[in-house]
């Protein structure tokens, strides 16, 4: 006897205005899927968008050209910076 599968699909409930549901059936007719393909379909996009925004950076090429020139030219680092630098330094050189 084979064993029982687990579902590849998970249910989602959610409550929906009539209205908005008119405009979701409507759009969903005209792309001619169900009701819930559309959803899951327009869930998923937006769910990606929300993702990629928040790990993408956008600069406008003002800012672009900015950072590569820093990162080019860097300014000099500040004396706290150094002073880091050599106390980690002499870390890294103890722990061998």
């Amino acid at each position: 006897m084979a064993a029982t599968a687990t579902p590849r699909t998970a249910r989602v409930e959610a409550r929906i205005a009539p209205d908005a549901l008119a405009v979701v059936r409507r759009a969903a007719e005209l792309q001619g899927r169900s009701v819930s393909d559309f959803l899951v379909a327009a869930a998923l996009k937006d769910a990606q968008r929300t993702i990629e925004d928040a790990q993408l950076i956008r600069l406008s090429v003002q800012d672009q050209e900015r950072f590569a020139a820093l990162l080019l030219n860097p300014p000099p680092l500040a004396p706290a910076m150094k002073r880091a630098l050599k106390a980690r330094q002499r870390l890294l050189d103890g722990a061998k």
